[in-house]
């Protein structure tokens, strides 16, 4: 899921987003999508593609400070994903390699990572295409990238276009026929610009909006970047249609977005500049690289040096995504040498532990979770099937073999016939289950088509099964939106049990599988659970300055936390609204939401070496 959240956190750092899949991805998949017209979003832009295409050297950046990760995971932050970047002992400016799990718990801070789109007027959407500078008349896109690639690093954005099966914003931009549910998509729609309306007036140009005290917050997580709700933003706002706010968006992008800390060369450059990190002998990346230097270590509180699970394993889509914007294929070739190891080495059981040594290529802890640390793993594995048109087979081979281990070892049937994933511990469960954990709802049911015939049935039921537990820790508390984590021992069932697991931070993942459970079943229950969040967070979230989470879930009196995360503009509000729209909004045929909700298209290659398009007419109108 680059930059999902980080679980587990202080209630004074409940602001704090572990990536979810790193800085860089925040900004690399963001910009990337910003740099080549975000491959069906944005329009052309000359001053946008001066600022990305510069030939000024990109200077290292840091993203976080390791006493940062250390105070989530003292608090149980077992999703680190959301750790960008670091800064070393000794100084070292630094970047995260990949978000460490979906989404980590908290801290004050907050994700960005992702694939960031928006446009100038909705008809854009279809696409319009993006230059190699800013004097470029020519169709196509090119971009320089040194390490062993194609020297032809062309990129053609009208036969990618003709590929699309259906228009990106549908006939009518997802507008449902029904007056009910209209209504509620408008008031998602109002919620996303107050939020705005509040980001810009109290923390223009911060990374996130502190709503009580009315000021921005910075932090340390973006490594001297600034903005990240701005560039999260941009694909929610144009989705919604809220162009001036987009337009305003843009502009700060084109005009203030200060990279000189990061990168002010071409987005392939910054690809370049990350590969050292897989200098390792077994081509695991570490998880902190410095731009500048190329060295990469291991996060220091990671056991015994070793990498994430969700980190390195988080980073097929966006690098698959890179290569083909490229042409360089350097970028898969990265990935899929790590599949080449996972598939090589032994898996307790099938699972996958969340620790592996980059130096060994062995398992260093056999800790298995689905939630934080290890989620974004799974899910990338069966979107990135999904996003090679259904191609990749070693993807689908891992995905439903390690589905198939999970359903023996980790799920899990309480008393009261609620089914929920358990976590692994050298064979000893724990009976808890992270509020990260319950994207795995939307991505069983993704995945119900393509597995075994006579299993459809099954995996539709255990993902409705899976929601239905997640949406069962919200309706248990007193404020109907549900804790961090909860657990199914000592005669509880769906809430939490710990004071320090109490707290909600504006997390999507919940919502995330309504959504998907919406458009897979048609189910109506799923739209009116989605409903009862919305009216949840109004009560409890809304304040006079923006959105904010709170620290207990279970109080009647509520007390907020001051943090408007990035990710509830990026995630939780396009969710919401993707769930009252109709289908063919953002189309599940032709896109592949990342774990940050940003969507990155389908690859269909077949389509693309042929000679024009081979789909529905739609896509050119």
């Amino acid at each position: 899921m680059v930059f999902r959240k980080l679980p587990g956190v202080s209630a004074s750092g409940m602001g704090l987003r572990l990536s979810q899949k790193f800085v860089f991805l925040l900004f690399l998949s963001g910009l990337v999508t910003l740099c080549f017209g975000a491959l069906f979003f944005l329009p052309d832009s000359v001053r946008l593609k001066r600022i990305f295409l510069s030939k000024t050297e990109s200077q290292p950046v840091t993203v976080g400070s390791e006493n940062d990760v250390r105070e989530h995971l003292k608090k149980g932050a077992k999703d680190p994903e959301h750790l960008r970047g670091i800064t070393s002992a000794k100084g070292e400016t630094s970047t995260k390699l990949k978000a460490l799990s979906r989404k980590p718990s908290v801290t004050n801070e907050a994700k960005t990572d992702k694939k960031v789109a928006g446009g100038e007027a909705l008809e854009d959407m279809t696409l319009s295409r993006s230059k190699t500078d800013s004097a470029s008349k020519d169709e196509k896109v090119t971009s320089s990238s040194n390490q062993g690639a194609n020297t032809d690093t062309s990129f053609d954005y009208n036969k990618f276009k003709k590929c699309l099966l259906k228009p990106p914003l549908g006939i009518e931009h997802g507008k449902p026929s029904d007056p009910q549910t209209l209504q509620r998509r408008e008031k998602v729609k109002e919620m996303m610009k107050f939020a705005w309306d509040n980001y810009k007036s109290f923390a223009w140009g911060r990374n996130e909006l502190r709503p009580l005290t009315r000021n921005g917050h910075i932090g340390n997580m973006f490594g001297g970047l600034r903005g990240a709700s701005i560039v999260d933003s941009l694909d929610t706002l144009y989705i919604m249609g809220l162009m001036d706010e987009y337009n305003d968006a843009k502009e700060w992008v084109e005009t203030s977005l200060d990279l000189n800390s990061m990168f002010k060369r071409k987005v392939m450059v910054l690809g370049e500049k990350l590969l050292p990190a897989f200098n390792t002998p077994t081509g695991i990346p570490r998880g902190v690289i410095n731009l500048g230097s190329g060295t990469s270590w291991s996060w220091g509180w990671a056991s015994a040096g070793s990498s994430i699970l969700a980190e390195f394993g988080t980073l097929h889509l966006e690098f698959v995504h890179l290569s083909e914007l490229s042409n360089n294929g350097i970028y898969t070739e990265k990935v899929m040498n790590i599949r080449k190891l996972l598939n090589k080495i032994e898996k307790p059981h099938g699972l996958y532990p969340n620790f592996l040594s980059p130096v060994s290529g062995n398992w260093v802890q056999h800790h298995v979770s689905i939630g934080g640390l290890g989620d974004s793993f799974y899910e990338y594995l069966i979107k990135s099937y999904l996003m090679s048109d259904k191609t990749d087979e070693e993807a689908k081979k891992m995905y439903y073999s390690a589905l198939e281990a999970i359903e023996a070892n980790l799920v899990q049937k309480s008393p009261g016939g609620l089914t929920y994933m358990a976590e692994w511990r050298g064979g000893i469960l724990d009976h808890k289950m992270g509020h990260l954990a319950c994207f795995s709802g939307g991505m069983v049911v993704i995945g119900a088509d393509d597995g075994a015939p006579e299993k459809r049935q099954h995996y539709l039921d255990l993902a409705a099964e899976i929601t239905h537990t997640c949406h069962e820790s919200y309706s248990r508390s007193a404020t109907k939106l549900g804790p961090e984590a909860f657990r199914f021992d000592g005669g509880a069932e769906a809430t939490a049990t710990r004071l320090s697991d109490r707290y909600y931070i504006l997390r999507p993942e919940v919502i995330e599988s309504y959504m998907y459970m919406w458009r897979l079943t048609h189910d109506p229950k799923y739209r009116e659970w989605g409903w009862e969040a919305v009216e949840a967070l109004e009560q409890h979230c809304r304040v006079e300055a923006g959105f904010s989470g709170i620290r207990d879930v279970y109080a009647q009196t509520v007390s907020h936390d001051n943090m408007q995360q990035s990710f509830f503009l990026s995630e939780t509000l396009k969710y919401l609204y993707l769930l009252f729209s109709d289908d063919d909004l953002l189309p599940l045929e032709d896109w592949v939401f990342n774990t940050e909700a940003h969507p990155l298209p389908v690859v269909r290659k077949r389509c693309l070496q042929g000679e024009g398009g081979t789909h529905d007419k739609t896509t050119s109108e």
